[in-house]
């Protein structure tokens, strides 16, 4: 089906290449989001393993501090994109839920605008600490892992939120442009009736939410 707008227009090429690259990015942050889960679920693997070596072998696993340091960075980082792109980090929506129309795309435009910059900056500064581990061949103090790998992840899912971030800006330059349009790959704000209904309907299923009505 062709996408359409509000007014039942079909969308512009320019439209269609912009969800085909949001749909395309989409993926990489899933695989991303999903290489973050399961560097959790290892490490609470490892924990396990480290307390019951201590336990019943009084052997604990070597390095186990080093490998959970350098995992950190994997699990705080990865899924940060993924985050951004559902809308999951914490907002402050106290005057955004006020507005409404092109005011809000506007406001919404210049908030994403300027964490785009910090992030910008946020790159280019972990991208020299990933580039002197590298050069002086950095390591952790117990069993000696590098540590350019971890440092590396951190520009890696930074330059993956920043793409997700120079979308949104045009996802929310689209809707200043015509705010009849349909929002795209931007977070849309929702009361608390909306929130309380997905969340009825993620924990028991749409028959539960709706009261069984199909």
């Amino acid at each position: 089906m062709t996408p359409q707008g509000i007014a039942g227009d079909p969308l512009p090429d320019r439209s269609n290449t912009f969800i085909r690259f949001d749909g395309a990015l989409g993926h990489v942050e899933n695989v991303f989001n999903l290489v973050a889960a399961f560097s959790i679920l290892a490490l609470m693997l490892l924990a396990v393993g480290q307390v019951l070596g201590r336990l019943f072998f009084n052997t604990p696993i070597p390095g186990f501090i080093d490998i959970t340091e350098q995992a950190m960075a994997i699990f705080a980082f990865a899924g940060v994109a993924y985050c951004q792109r559902v809308g999951g980090h914490i907002r402050m929506e106290i005057v955004l839920g006020k507005l409404s129309g092109r005011p809000l795309w506007i406001c919404e435009m210049i908030g994403v605008s300027l964490v785009a910059c910090v992030v910008a900056l946020l790159i280019w500064g972990s991208w020299f600490h990933f580039d002197r581990s590298w050069n002086f061949g950095d390591s952790t103090m117990d069993i000696g892992l590098p540590t350019w790998p971890s440092k590396l992840i951190v520009p890696f899912a930074l330059s993956l939120l920043l793409l997700r971030l120079f979308l949104q800006i045009y996802g929310y330059a689209r809707m200043v442009a015509n705010p009849r349009r349909v929002p795209v790959a931007v977070p849309v704000i929702q009361d608390v009736t909306e929130t309380a209904q997905h969340e009825i309907e993620e924990a028991f299923g749409d028959d539960t939410a709706t009261g069984g009505q199909k």
